[in-house]
């Protein structure tokens, strides 16, 4: 099975530029606003198509690893005003992705600057072109709202990138930056038309998950969702290993497992538009925090249910909060509305939830879990014979972390 890595791409760039508006006060769509940007100096300066679309991509992941970084710095009490971090964890998180040509350090030194003085002191030509070519994107769009420009502010923009040229951008990106500034690219950065604009900026990338760059690609944005909490870090990614090992249980095929792998490390993308107070209130949640805890699942829906060949992996990822009885939530579907792996999806995601350490109860065995989730089967919650199966499957594991599987 393939998947159209490109459009996955663009539904994760939505959720970070979420996270980087709660946390960093960032304008909505700027990494779609950089990858533009970045595709078109692309062009200019004489780049391949696939060396286009791997520029864009890796605009669009630019500040990948804010996540991280923040709980990095939360835990450990470091401070990084350069973000050094921030642009390593970026890196290594990209690397995994396995694309086609090297983009080594197109992350790594997006914050560099020509005259040397960024966090690495690395100076004109001695990176990749690349990341300069996301630098000058990141930073004029940063610092000027782009999506937001009046005519009469063009050509300040303009003498600015002039002035600075050698200083704090390359001679090359500013000029190419200068090639395609003008008022007709400013229109199609703009928010009503900034998605239509970033889904032609460059050519679709094709995956096949049937490989182990399924692995790479859950990993990564496992560690984006769930590096937001201290309490959920390992949350969406112990779900994808255990459901790889239920679908051995089951004697499924190697695409079927790759496909409910993914569905598992996306389910909770839509987590990211919560806010960080209300994902580790130590108290029961009121009735306004909880509406906003259940909006997430539809944010999930929203984010996948357009991508090419996302169907089913959708289905399973936005219906891990529904119940057999209709008492669920988005869609208060009921088990007639439900595929075995939606009920699956639901089981695995609630015995994760039980038995991990959250601000409101200590982390449970599998003893003590399992209990839990047999109460819920006898409230016709959840489905009694998967629950028998993870039992069976999970017992020699005793609450500890699932390995990942082993590659092909």
């Amino acid at each position: 099975m393939t998947v159209r890595m490109d459009s996955l791409i663009k539904a994760i760039a939505t959720a970070l530029d979420i996270v980087e508006n709660e946390l960093l006060g960032a304008s909505t769509n700027h990494g779609k606003r950089i990858a533009v940007l970045s595709a078109k100096m692309g062009e200019v300066l004489g780049k391949t198509p696939e060396e286009i679309t791997n520029i864009g991509i890796c605009a669009l992941l630019h500040d990948n690893a804010l996540t991280e970084y923040i709980l990095s710095e939360r835990k450990e009490g470091h401070h990084d005003p350069a973000m050094k971090k921030h642009c390593e964890y970026g890196q290594r998180n990209v690397d995994a992705l396995h694309f086609k040509t090297n983009i080594k350090d197109f992350i790594l030194y997006h914050h560099e600057r020509a005259d040397g003085s960024g966090p690495f002191g690395i100076r004109e030509g001695e990176g990749p072109l690349e990341a300069e070519i996301i630098t000058i994107a990141d930073s004029i769009d940063a610092v000027h709202h782009l999506q937001r420009l009046e005519p009469e502010g063009l050509t300040p923009i303009r003498s600015i990138i002039a002035e600075d040229a050698g200083k704090r951008f390359s001679k090359t990106s500013a000029e190419a930056m200068l090639e395609i500034l003008d008022w007709p690219t400013i229109l199609s950065l703009k928010d009503n038309v900034i998605q239509q604009t970033a889904a032609a900026a460059f050519n679709p990338w094709i995956i096949d998950i049937e490989t182990d760059t399924i692995f790479g690609l859950a990993g990564f944005i496992a560690r984006i969702i769930d590096y937001k909490s201290v309490f959920t870090q390992r949350h969406s990614i112990q779900i994808a290993n255990k459901a790889w090992l239920m679908g051995d249980y089951y004697r499924y095929t190697y695409a079927e497992k790759a496909e409910l792998y993914l569905a598992a490390a996306l389910h909770d993308i839509g987590k990211l538009a919560v806010p960080l107070s209300i994902l580790e209130k130590p108290d029961k949640l009121n009735d306004a925090e909880f509406s906003i805890i259940k909006e997430h699942v539809l944010l999930t829906w929203e984010m996948l249910k357009d991508i090419e060949g996302f169907s089913s992996i959708c289905s399973w990822a936005s219906n891990h909060h529904e119940k057999l009885t209709g008492s669920g939530y988005p869609f208060g579907k009921k088990n007639h509305d439900l595929d075995f792996n939606s009920l699956l999806m639901t089981c695995l995601d609630i015995y994760q939830a039980v038995s991990e350490e959250r601000p409101y109860h200590a982390g449970r065995n599998h003893g003590e879990t399992m209990k839990i989730l047999f109460e819920m089967t006898d409230k016709g919650e959840i489905d009694r014979g998967i629950i028998k199966d993870i039992d069976a499957v999970l017992a020699p594991y005793d609450g500890s972390d699932v390995p990942p599987p082993e590659t092909p």
